[in-house]
């Protein structure tokens, strides 16, 4: 199987790419960035594009590809509705749509968040958005589409977040994640057993295209 990675520096993005690397079933993985880092594993290819609203300069480099984990996206926090939908829907539609274009029969899937509004109508900013970005990306033409909706994540393997606020949120509550799990299963999960599920659905799909925290945990399992 051949990934293309969006978000690979995000935590939920450096689990899914951790779990890729060393699933022997995975064969290629392209991560799509805006600056290059360099890349560490045979594996893993990087791909850098400056706009990522339109993708067709490197169009050429995004064919022949099985499967996408789209993990890219911001917090709301202190954002404009705009600059939110900028990076949650505008950013996610511009790849959804050339990815669905180049790989028919592409299985995409795309991280939102428990608690998305799918109805696309509500009063909370961020869950419209997000419930919003869901229904586009599944109506698009792949060969199957999915959203995963996790709740809390803990990270693991050294993982971290790149928002400073989830950082130290994570310092403070991070070491309750037993307690967590013992005691809300159903919204606790890790980095990764999102990569896990990720990889699982793209071989096999799944039974239903929206996946909550406690399906994904189940996935990945």
């Amino acid at each position: 199987m051949k990934v293309v990675l969006f978000g690979a520096t995000g935590m939920v993005g450096q689990g899914a790419l951790r779990e890729c690397l060393l699933d022997p079933g995975v064969e290629r993985v392209l991560a799509v960035v805006r600056h290059p880092t360099g890349p560490k594993d045979e594996k893993l290819r990087e791909l850098a594009a400056r706009d990522f609203t339109d993708f067709s300069a490197v169009e050429g480099e995004l064919s022949g590809y099985d499967a996408c984990f789209f993990c890219l996206g911001v917090s709301s926090a202190g954002l404009t509705e705009d600059a939110y939908r900028r990076v949650t829907h505008d950013i996610t539609l511009a790849a959804a749509r050339t990815l669905a274009r180049l790989n028919p029969g592409m299985t995409f899937i795309f991280v939102s968040g428990a608690g998305a509004d799918s109805t696309g109508r509500g009063r909370v900013m961020w869950a419209r958005v997000k419930g919003e970005t869901e229904n586009e990306v599944l109506r698009l033409p792949f060969n199957a589409a999915y959203v995963f909706r996790p709740a809390f994540i803990q990270p693991l393997h050294g993982i971290t977040s790149r928002t400073k606020l989830y950082r130290m949120a994570y310092a403070v509550i991070g070491p309750l994640y037993p307690v967590f799990k013992a005691l809300a299963p159903r919204y606790v999960t890790t980095t990764e057993r999102i990569g896990r599920a990720m990889i699982r659905v793209a071989r096999h799909g799944a039974s239903k295209p929206v996946l909550e925290s406690r399906d994904i945990d189940l996935l990945g399992d």
